[in-house]
């Protein structure tokens, strides 16, 4: 299947008052997290416009019950250029009793990723490497905007090339069919989407990760699921608030 143009990424004009805000905009995203039909925890992912490009956050926290049973407190940047192709990235995760920091740059001159991976408890490198890139390749965040910027209709499918800093590879993402979606943002009209980014394609883990993206210019990625295997079963990211600047 041929790749879609992706257009133009210059930030977006405000619309008039009660119009839609056409993605891509700044918007800060607000989630609450389901493991297993019982609250996990929430989080919040912002995207805002910069000199050359974008600037993504995201923070993770595990809350409730899930808290008591496995800590996580991510904290999670990605500097994008213009079509969202990924020029750094940084992660801070607390795990448990684990603290860690994790650096990811992409040159994009060279062609090459460096990966490098710090535990801050005991101030020490755990893990360097460096590997090939292509030209314009994405972190996931930066893939899922990506996906958000195209018009993929229910049938069709795009690759999009994607790499955490240890790999990097082309993932497939279907548009499969319109769903109505309730959340605690309200009602939506949306297409599902499936990312074959699990059982060894990006991450080991056997999953499916499917995403329900308004079939409107917003393009909110409303709901996110994991279907994992067990012991950890399904885990949901439903859309809670939805801000724009």
């Amino acid at each position: 299947m041929a790749l879609f143009a992706i257009p133009s990424l210059l930030p977006q004009a405000k619309p008039a008052a009660g119009a839609p805000v056409a993605f891509p905009s700044a918007e800060t995203l607000s989630y609450n997290i389901e493991w297993r039909l019982i609250y996990g925890g929430n989080a919040r992912l912002s995207l805002e416009p910069k000199k050359s490009g974008w600037e993504s956050k995201l923070h993770l926290e595990s809350g409730g019950l899930v808290s008591k049973l496995y800590k996580l407190d991510y904290n999670y940047l990605s500097e994008m250029e213009g079509q969202f192709c990924t020029a750094s990235t940084d992660l801070n995760a607390v795990e448990r009793s684990r603290h860690r920091e994790t650096k990811v740059t992409y040159d994009h001159v060279r062609n090459k990723a460096n990966y490098v991976e710090r535990d801050l408890l005991k101030n020490s490198i755990s893990k360097t490497s460096e590997i090939d890139i292509p030209a314009c390749v994405s972190d996931v965040i930066g893939g899922l905007y990506k996906v958000r910027t195209l018009k993929l209709e229910p049938g069709q499918s795009t690759q999009v090339q994607l790499s955490d800093g240890k790999k990097s590879v082309s993932v497939k993402f279907d548009a499969q069919q319109r769903e109505q979606i309730k959340t605690g943002a309200g009602t939506f009209n949306t297409i599902r989407y499936e990312a074959y980014v699990f059982n060894g394609v990006l991450f080991a883990r056997k999953a499916d990760l499917q995403i329900w993206i308004t079939d409107d210019a917003r393009r909110l990625p409303v709901q996110i699921r994991a279907r994992m295997s067990f012991p950890i079963g399904s885990i949901t990211f439903e859309l809670q608030k939805e801000e724009h600047s």
